[in-house]
């Protein structure tokens, strides 16, 4: 006798996927999205490593004509010895009068030295200011320098350069020449002095020098006695006066100091620094030059001479261009170090970058470039130096950074010296320029190739992937794609680098929340519809985003056109593909793991797998599967590849059918076509590619829920293969397969071809092997086996003896929590099978047991085991 329970049981509706205006629960949607809706994976586009190391590889869209050469000749004469010098940004305005001065007869003068003297000021000779008494004061005790060289004790106390000057009289003497007032101005104007009074010294710069001396009349320009007694008595402050005398000793206290600077720089210098020179300029033995020169480094480093401080700079700068001409790649990577060391600019900078740059392009140089640590010169001229007036300079060497950080062995040291920040914040810096102003620096595209190109080899580290997402460098590649998007070389590098950072999640999550990058990747893919190398990135990365982040598919859907670029791009490629073909261009008949797809193919893979994705949202999956045009380029791509053909575009394509057939609206062109989409099913699923069997059997889990695709599995003996299917032992398999029975048993006609082939007891030992890690599986055989089970009458008659004892084993067990979820250790593992096993099998596996137990009247002791 049937209690009421057990009655309400016998009218509840068979199990089967559940109308979509009931609420689902979490459990339920995760059981949807493994049985229908599935994001597709596929492999990152394979870039090929060139051969030859180059400012620009063979793919690149520049010609010969318009890019910096990556060959060249460097020789000593190459560099400029005035580099030794400070260059100075001042810039005198022309004099509109060029009187010219009579050269006095008894005064030999050098004609490279004769200045025009400006016009004197009136008013200036009335003036006199604090800076012109103090030179009166100076007068008035004589000369302000000797005429003659002073004695070496009073040498020390003149100014660094050692230069006399006098102005006893209207000529000056300067460097042991003579000059007139005019003259000394002017040069005075380009050289810095000092003066000698009371013992003390004070620097007088140019201008107060030029305006104290043309503002003295004409009787103390003169340097008479009676000029000295009237500036002396009108300006000297009082012997007596404290603060004169605490002023002369400060001046004496930074004078000795100095002067004890001075003598030591000498000494180093005489006894430490030239004999190196002098073993340089031998160049007898290249190994003898090499270790001179490493010397050389060091003695310099040791005596704070390195830098632009030391001011015999151009001597050595001149010995070092010398060697230049030797013919040595080691020899040449320490004077580049050392000439990098001394601070050099401009065209020398640029020739000492274009010198590594030249070694750098052989690949057995690594060695000797890693050994002397040339990198970080590389990266501290990245650094330190100004871009806008050393673009080029910084193209050749990011070119030789690029080279080197093609080698493994580098790439921890480029990332532990900063050079991910240190690029990036180039690259921060020419794109706040170009806002600004436009894309003024010269070669600024060609530096960005070399920088992409050098960042899109430092991504294959962990740790660098750590600090682009610390830095902020995913928005930034994007503005750079946005204001160079003509420049196909930097989008390519930029569209290499993501398809790399997007393969991981943290990555990917970064690029997905910026929503701006959608509508760029459209605008690339309009503007390079046929440039295949550049499209497949682009769409794999699109593929990536939109397998991970539903955030990311509505972004994408909701861009004005996006559907309908990749339909576009998707019949471009197809044209191609099949046009190579019919031109006989297809390749020989060979195992499918051993033959690449084709480049049209591999566009095509990745295209379908964007359209897979994207149809997992609500929204968008429902409109793409009304949208005729969608549904028939996949359904012609099933028509003309086989699997033998292109593996992977055949399954991607039967994946987006799959992921389409899960949204039963009135208007779904899936719907239309389901007949003639099982026809095409049937190739699949008599292949031996499991991955291929695997995709069409979702597909009919979906379309099984229409009575004529049942009809169509039965006439064709489709259940008989399912069947046969539960014998595998991957478990996805045995899911979907199961699931097409289920569907299939909804239909009490159809009942019975469960006991074809052995299918109850199939299903019942899919239960036994799988039920504790698969409680989505086990769920699924108990709501088959209670659709199968709907009109029984005695279980052993319905199940069989063997099958019946087996489950009157098996639920009970499966049903006691404590024996059931004790397998896993981990507990979110363990967590997510109680999740299953608590919302869907208990359920069903309690109402199943039921039934079989009141339709079961004997029944023999059973033990009852831990599964």
């Amino acid at each position: 006798m049937l209690s009421s329970n057990d009655k309400k049981l016998e009218k509840l509706d068979p199990f089967y996927r559940p109308s979509m205006s009931k609420q689902k629960t979490s459990a339920e949607i995760i059981s949807e999205a493994r049985n229908a809706l599935r994001a597709i994976r596929t492999q990152r586009p394979f870039t090929p490593q060139e051969d030859q190391r180059k400012l620009f590889g063979p793919t690149s869209s520049r010609t010969s004509e318009n890019r910096p050469p990556s060959s060249f000749s460097l020789h000593a004469s190459s560099f400029e010895l005035s580099d030794s010098r400070p260059i100075s940004g001042t810039r005198l305005s022309p004099l509109e009068l060029k009187p010219k001065v009579p050269a006095s007869p008894a005064i030999e003068e050098d004609p490279c030295l004769l200045f025009p003297r400006p016009p004197v000021d009136p008013a200036k000779i009335r003036r006199i200011s604090c800076a012109r008494a103090r030179l009166f004061r100076a007068a008035s005790q004589g000369a302000l320098l000797p005429d003659r060289p002073l004695p070496p004790t009073e040498s020390k106390k003149t100014a660094e350069s050692k230069e006399l000057v006098t102005m006893g009289d209207s000529v000056v003497k300067r460097n042991g020449i003579y000059l007139t007032e005019s003259n000394a101005m002017g040069h005075l104007k380009s050289h810095p002095l000092q003066l000698t009074y009371d013992g003390g010294f004070r620097e007088i710069k140019e201008q107060e020098v030029f305006k104290e001396f043309t503002s003295l009349p004409s009787h103390l320009r003169s340097g008479g006695d009676q000029g000295k007694r009237r500036a002396r008595a009108s300006s000297c402050p009082s012997s007596l006066n404290p603060s004169g005398l605490e002023t002369k000793a400060v001046l004496k206290a930074d004078l000795q100091e100095k002067d004890t600077e001075i003598e030591a720089d000498e000494v180093f210098w005489n006894t430490r620094i030239i004999p190196i020179l002098h073993e340089l300029e031998k160049e007898e033995n290249i190994e003898a030059v090499c270790a001179a020169c490493t010397q050389l480094h060091c003695t310099l480093e040791e005596g704070s001479m390195l830098g632009t401080k030391c001011k015999r700079r151009g001597t050595l700068l001149k010995t070092l261009y010398q060697l230049v001409d030797v013919a040595s790649d080691s020899l040449s990577l320490k004077l580049a170090k050392l000439i990098l060391a001394l601070k050099v600019s401009r065209k020398n900078l640029l020739n000492v970058c274009k010198l590594i740059f030249k070694i750098s392009r052989s690949e057995k140089n690594d060695s000797l470039i890693q050994n002397e640590n040339i990198l970080e010169s590389l990266l501290e001229v990245l650094r330190s130096e100004d871009l806008s007036t050393n673009t080029e300079a910084f193209l050749y060497c990011m070119g030789t950074i690029k080279f080197i950080s093609g080698n493994p062995r580098f790439l921890s040291e480029m990332i532990s010296k900063g050079a991910v920040e240190i690029l990036m914040n180039l690259i921060k810096k020419m794109n706040e320029n170009t806002t600004k102003c436009g894309p003024c620096l010269p070669n600024s595209g060609h530096l960005l190739v070399q920088i992409t190109a050098t960042l899109r080899n430092l991504v294959d580290s962990s740790l660098a992937r750590s600090k682009f997402l610390s830095v902020s460098a995913l928005p930034q590649l994007c503005t750079v794609m946005e204001q160079y998007m003509g420049d196909k070389d930097i989008c390519t590098n930029i569209a290499r680098i993501f398809s790399k950072l997007t393969s991981y999640r943290d990555c990917c999550a970064a690029l997905a929340n910026y929503s701006r990058c959608y509508a760029l990747f459209l605008n690339l893919l309009n503007k390079y519809e046929e440039k295949q190398d550049l499209v497949i990135r682009i769409v794999f990365i699109l593929g990536n985003l939109t397998a991970k982040h539903n955030q990311a598919r509505e972004h994408f859907s909701k861009e004005k056109g996006s559907i309908q670029t990749l339909l576009s791009l998707f019949q471009t490629f197809y044209c191609l593909d099949l046009h190579s073909q019919r031109r006989g261009c297809a390749r020989a008949k060979q195992p499918t793991a051993q033959r690449p797809p084709s480049e049209a193919e591999d566009v095509l893979i990745k295209l379908t797998r964007v359209l897979a994705n994207v149809a997992i949202h609500p929204r968008v999956g429902p409109a793409l599967a009304a949208n005729r045009q969608v549904v028939s380029l996949l359904l012609t791509t099933l028509e003309y590849k086989s699997l033998d053909d292109c593996e992977e575009l055949v399954i991607n394509a039967t994946a987006t059918i799959n992921n389409l057939s899960f949204y039963q609206v009135k208007n779904s062109i899936i719907q239309d076509k389901k007949l003639y989409i099982a026809e095409l099913l049937l190739k699949l699923l008599v292949s031996n590619n499991m991955d291929g069997i695997l995709e069409a059997v979702h597909v009919f889990g979906n379309l099984s829920q229409d009575h004529d695709i049942c009809d169509f599995i039965v006439q064709n003996n489709v259940h008989k293969f399912m069947i046969a299917l539960l014998d595998s032992k991957h478990q996805d398999i045995c899911f979907s397969a199961c699931g097409v029975l289920l569907n299939l048993t909804v239909d009490k006609d159809k009942r019975v071809i469960l006991k074809e082939g052995g299918g109850i007891k199939k299903l019942v030992d899919c239960l036994r092997d799988f039920g504790p890690t698969d409680w989505q599986l086990a769920c699924l055989v108990c709501k088959t086996l209670w659709n199968f089970s709907e009109n029984i009458t005695n279980a052993s008659s319905c199940f069989g003896d063997e099958d019946t004892n087996t489950l009157l084993a098996l639920l009970p067990s499966f049903l006691d929590e404590e024996l059931a979820l004790d397998g896993s250790s981990d507990q979110d593992l363990k967590n997510y099978h109680k999740l299953h096993w608590e919302t869907e099998f208990k359920p069903v596996a309690q109402q199943l047991l039921n039934r079989i137990q009141s339709h079961h009247t004997y029944m023999e002791p059973l033990p009852i085991h831990s599964f």
